[in-house]
């Protein structure tokens, strides 16, 4: 009965990262699938690109919760006598599979964002000490350049220089989600990469729905 419990647990944070934020807010209010505009990305940037902060900024708030929650909550589902190690394993794969789920949503017939807003709000649930590193370099990045994908790919490298090189983080599992997120967001950009070596990546800029 246990690990029933600690399974609905994980496909609970599955679900909560499948809610797809910014196909519903552009279905919902403005009319339109988000994903057939702009980029076709169901991502909070291409939200604000098309359809403006206003729409965007619920998109962002509510992704960057959803996996905050799953890594949250995952505590109540996970056996007795755990120990913290273990515990932080558990909400380590929890977060995970709600980023999966942004990525994939079974809400969205599996299209859905890149997993940038969902990984942030994982990293502010498990790593608030190194989170604002990347988040800087993103920050940085995309007023220096225009390019979100880069400042996207750079944060997302910049996370496991951060956690080992910096905070000297010693959990296996920590070190090795910094690792994966860093992969996974060049996995996810990797139509960007193309684009950004050929020259034909746009600049991020507003673009008024017509």
């Amino acid at each position: 009965m246990q690990w029933i419990i600690f399974s609905g647990g994980l496909l609970l944070a599955y679900l909560l990262g499948s809610i797809p934020t910014a196909v519903w807010v552009g279905k919902w209010f403005y009319g339109c699938d988000i994903r057939n505009e702009g980029s076709g990305n169901a991502g909070a940037t291409n939200v604000i690109r098309v359809l403006g902060v206003k729409a965007g900024i619920p998109v962002i708030l509510v992704d960057v919760l959803k996996s905050f929650l799953a890594v949250y909550f995952m505590s109540a589902f996970i056996p007795p006598g755990w120990t913290a190690s273990q515990v932080i394993y558990a909400q380590i794969l929890a977060g995970f599979l709600a980023v999966i789920g942004h990525v994939y949503p079974v809400f969205a017939s599996f299209r859905g964002g890149k997993g940038v807003a969902t990984l942030l709000g994982m990293g502010i649930a498990l790593f608030p000490n190194v989170i604002w590193i990347p988040v800087v370099v993103f920050v940085i990045v995309v007023f220096g350049t225009g390019y979100v994908s880069l400042g996207s790919m750079l944060g997302g490298l910049s996370f496991p220089l951060a956690d080992i090189l910096l905070y000297h983080d010693r959990h296996p599992g920590k070190v090795i989600f910094s690792i994966v997120v860093a992969l996974f967001l060049l996995y996810t950009h990797r139509q960007n990469i193309q684009r950004l070596w050929k020259g034909e990546e746009n600049r991020f800029k507003r673009v008024k729905k017509t």
